[in-house]
């Protein structure tokens, strides 16, 4: 008579048995299914964070056009990278995800860059979604505390403080309830897009034209031009794709999850790509409704980052926006605390290998194995990153983004530029492309790059020095900080790191001794 194994247990011993060739031990739970890997990354896409908060940045360059076409464009290439990088994590599902993967694909200089690269792009990543989710906050507290609660930025900044204050406890609770609240995100997310249309559909007495929402132009920037034939159009359009490249980040949370996750070989993949696919179709639902609710361009230009609450208030109502924001608030809440633990496992993973200061002290775990200093640096940094939004809050949240595009995209490119490199030699996991690697890497690297040059250029006339009417107001700071971060990390490596960074180091010799750390934390 045989008894049978429970499939999950069966799972994790694979799990394990990849993570101990990998070099790791099992020190972190693996709770996750499936779909709570996939709920991650679809709750730091997050439709109700990035398309909301940074909407006006596509309204005012490009307008309609970019926000819906526009969006279209950007989420196609987002699934051929996601793609490309879901290969990678089948076969090294392991937390420290991008890094690791350029280290044993390239070397641990390659590793070294990407590494630094991905958490820099976490940390604005979680700095950007938690200001955002603080400007619709305060716009919600607004409405119903017109008296006490301001829109300024120093209310907005103390919102934003509070706010990732949440984040930081709810990241030290144990993963457990975090694959709950992301399981739970994710149908908050879908449904709370579906109610919203639904609304911004049957209130207004009035909609925009079909012709207004997938045919209209808009040029804000200063640069000129708004007709499909002007080149100075079609560049301040690609500035506004901005919006959407910047929403449809953060998905390497499914791979930094994976030690984490059952059946992480395929899980982690699947949920990668997953996760921006069923983000494109969603968020191109909710755009194309709001975008045929406006019925003020000129308002919605001059209310910036509070736009879509203008359009709002405009069509509905402000019992309905009310009520929308609230959707939009709680959306964001679960988007910036699942940013938190993606960006605590990268770094947690990054410093068990050697390559953050004192990463004795951030590769701690606490008896819930949690990452515990881990987090709280990752909120420290993010909390610091948004102090320039008190003398500015627009410029400080576009520098936010973009750093956040910018870094991210960056550690996604090397890693898929190393996989074609190493071509048929590499070695595939439970989950794989096949022949059809070489287009879809090719592709997704060529995109990166020209989404990087594009929002390293100036968003305004007025921010390229020399201009008569240059100001430091609309100035792109991210060259300045890509371009420092680059010369530290480069300068870092060349006069020591090259010494004594070796990339990932294998935690133990034999399984035996993998196994007896397990243990020694039971």
């Amino acid at each position: 008579m045989s008894t049978a194994t429970p499939r999950h247990r069966t799972d994790d011993g694979d799990d394990e048995r990849t993570l101990h060739k990998l070099g790791y031990a099992q020190v972190l739970f693996r709770e996750m299914g499936g779909f709570s890997n996939f709920a991650i990354s679809f709750t730091i896409i997050s439709i109700l964070a990035g398309c909301l908060t940074s909407y006006f940045i596509a309204f005012n360059n490009g307008g309609p056009i970019a926000i819906t076409w526009g969006w279209l464009l950007v989420g196609a290439f987002c699934v051929v990278v996601a793609l490309a990088l879901g290969e990678i994590a089948s076969a090294m599902p392991t937390a420290g995800a991008l890094y690791y993967w350029a280290s044993k694909l390239g070397g641990p200089a390659w590793g070294w860059f990407t590494g630094w690269f991905n958490l820099v792009g976490q940390i604005a990543v979680t700095a950007a979604i938690d200001y955002g989710a603080a400007i619709f906050t305060t716009a919600l507290l607004n409405l119903w505390f017109p008296d006490v609660v301001s829109t300024s930025s120093s209310t907005i900044f103390i919102v934003y403080s509070v706010i990732l204050a949440l984040h930081l406890l709810l990241n030290l609770l144990g993963v457990n309830l975090l694959a709950k609240l992301n399981s739970v995100s994710a149908w908050w997310h879908m449904i709370g897009v579906l109610v919203i249309v639904g609304v911004l559909i049957v209130v207004p007495d009035n909609h925009a034209s079909a012709s207004f929402v997938f045919t209209e132009t808009i040029n804000n920037s200063g640069f000129g031009g708004t007709g499909f034939g002007e080149l100075t159009f079609w560049f301040v359009f690609g500035i506004g794709l901005l919006m959407a490249q910047y929403t449809i980040t953060g998905y390497d949370a499914s791979a930094h999850m994976s030690e984490e996750t059952r059946g992480a070989s395929r899980a982690a993949a699947t949920g990668m790509v997953m996760a921006v696919a069923v983000s494109v179709i969603f968020g191109f639902i909710l755009l194309v409704a709001i975008t045929f609710a406006v019925t003020d361009v000129e308002g919605t230009t001059a209310a910036g980052a509070n736009a879509v609450t203008f359009i709002w208030t405009t069509a509905v109502g402000e019992t309905w926006t009310e009520f929308l924001l609230l959707i939009a608030v709680v959306a964001q809440l679960f988007c910036g605390a699942a940013s938190v633990t993606s960006a605590s496992r990268m770094m947690f993973a990054f410093s068990r290998d050697g390559a953050v200061p004192g990463g004795r002290i951030w590769r701690k775990v606490n008896r819930r194995r949690v990452p515990v200093s881990a987090v709280i640096a990752i909120c420290v940094l993010a909390w610091a990153l948004m102090l320039p939004t008190l003398s500015n809050a627009a410029v400080g949240y576009l520098v936010g983004t973009s750093i956040a595009v910018i870094g991210l995209y960056i550690a996604f490119a090397i890693p898929i530029y190393l996989r074609l490199r190493q071509g048929e030699a590499f070695e595939h996991g439970a989950w794989t492309l096949g022949k059809h690697y070489r287009w879809i890497g090719t592709l997704a690297v060529l995109w990166i790059i020209i989404v990087c040059i594009l929002f390293l250029m100036p968003v305004s006339p007025k921010g390229i020095p020399g201009n008569a009417e240059f100001t430091w107001d609309v100035v792109n700071y991210a060259p300045i900080t890509v371009g420092g971060a680059l010369i530290l990390f480069g300068g870092w490596y060349l006069l020591s790191a090259r010494k004594w960074f070796k990339g990932p180091v294998r935690e133990a010799e034999s399984d035996q001794e993998l196994e007896s750390i397990e243990k020694s934390l039971r």
